[in-house]
C-alpha cells in the first residue's frame, strides 16, 4: 500500500499556493484543453524519460490524468503509476479518464500521505511553480524517490503562448499586461511571477544531481488542427487573455487584441494564413544520491 500508516490525506487544510490554488480551484477545462494541444510534444518529453515496466512512478499534481495514462502505459501492469492531485475537479475528471487499476490520491504534495524512498520516478507538470516554496516542494517529492530516482518538472510556455507574427508590438504590450493582471490579482512581485525560470536552480537547491533540461517547442501555423484551435480560442483568448486585459491595455490595443480574438471579426487571428503558434514545454531532471 502507498499509504504510510500514520498519515491521511488532509487536502482541507493545505495553505493555498502562489497562485491561490486550493482543493476548490477548478483548471480541470484549461488542462484538458492544453494536454490535447500538447499531447505530441507531452508525448515526446514522457518518451524521453526511457520508463521500463516495473517501474514505480507517481505523478504529483496529476490535474485531469492525461499524463498519468502515458506513465501507467509506459511501466505496465507490473509497475506501479500512482496520481497525487489536490482539487476536487482535477480528480474527479482524472478519475473519469484512467482505468480503475490506477490510484489517484487527494493530497497537498508538500504533506504526502506516502512512504518515503518507493517510486523511480516523480513526474511533476505545471505544479511546482505554484508552491509557495518550490524548492521545500521539490525536497517533500524527493523524499519519496528511491536512492538513483530522479525529479522530472516540466513547466509550459517559458515563450510567449503567440507569436504576433505581424505586429511585435501588440503581442510585447499583451504580454506585459497578462503579467500585470497576475501580479495584481495574487499580489505577487515581477521576480515571484516569473521564478518559474528557474525550475534548473530549484532542482540544484533541493539537492539533486546531475540536472539536465530539454526544451521542446510547440509550434503550430494554419491551418490549425482542432485541438489547438480550441486550446488558443478558448484558454488564451477566452481566459488568458478576454476582458481582464482591458484595464491594462489602453482603449486602443485592447480593441485590436479583442478583433484578434474574436470568431466574428474579419481580423480573427485564427483563419490569417501568417497565424504562427509558438509555444515552450521545458523538462528539467534531477537525481536522488545513490547513498
Amino acid at each position: 500500500m502507498p499509504l504510510s500508516a500514520s498519515q491521511s490525506p488532509r487536502p482541507e487544510a493545505a495553505t493555498p499556493g502562489l497562485l491561490g490554488d486550493t482543493p476548490a480551484r477548478d483548471y480541470a477545462h484549461k488542462l484538458r484543453r492544453f494536454n490535447a494541444f500538447a499531447a505530441p510534444e507531452l508525448g515526446q518529453a514522457l518518451a524521453s524519460l526511457k520508463l521500463r515496466p516495473g517501474m514505480r512512478v507517481l505523478d504529483a499534481g496529476c490535474g485531469t490524468g492525461e499524463g498519468l495514462v502515458g506513465l501507467a502505459r509506459a511501466v505496465g501492469h507490473g509497475g506501479l503509476a500512482l496520481g497525487l492531485e489536490l482539487s476536487h475537479a482535477h480528480l474527479a475528471s482524472a478519475r473519469a479518464l484512467l482505468p480503475s487499476a490506477v490510484t489517484i490520491l487527494q493530497a497537498d504534495l508538500l504533506r504526502p500521505p506516502l512512504r518515503a524512498a518507493q517510486f523511480d520516478l516523480v513526474w511533476a507538470i505545471n505544479t511546482v511553480n505554484h508552491l509557495r516554496d518550490p524548492i521545500a516542494g521539490i525536497r517533500a517529492l524527493s523524499g519519496l524517490l528511491k536512492p538513483g530516482g530522479r525529479v522530472a518538472l516540466g513547466q509550459s510556455a517559458l515563450l510567449p503562448d503567440l507569436l504576433l507574427a505581424w505586429d511585435a508590438r501588440l503581442e510585447r504590450v499583451t504580454n506585459e499586461a497578462v503579467r500585470a493582471y497576475y501580479r495584481d490579482r495574487y499580489a505577487l512581485s515581477e521576480q515571484q511571477l516569473t521564478g518559474v525560470r528557474a525550475i534548473v536552480g530549484w532542482l540544484r537547491a533541493a539537492g539533486l544531481l546531475h540536472v539536465t533540461v530539454r526544451t521542446w517547442p510547440i509550434e503550430r501555423i494554419a491551418p490549425l488542427d482542432g485541438a489547438s484551435e480550441e486550446y488558443l480560442r478558448e484558454v488564451i483568448f477566452g481566459g488568458t487573455w478576454g476582458e481582464r486585459l482591458r484595464p491594462y491595455l489602453s482603449d486602443q490595443d485592447f480593441q485590436q487584441l479583442a478583433r484578434l480574438c474574436d470568431p466574428q471579426s474579419p481580423e480573427y487571428a485564427l483563419r490569417r494564413t501568417d497565424l504562427h503558434v509558438l509555444q515552450t514545454f521545458t523538462l528539467a531532471i534531477g537525481e536522488l544520491a545513490l547513498s
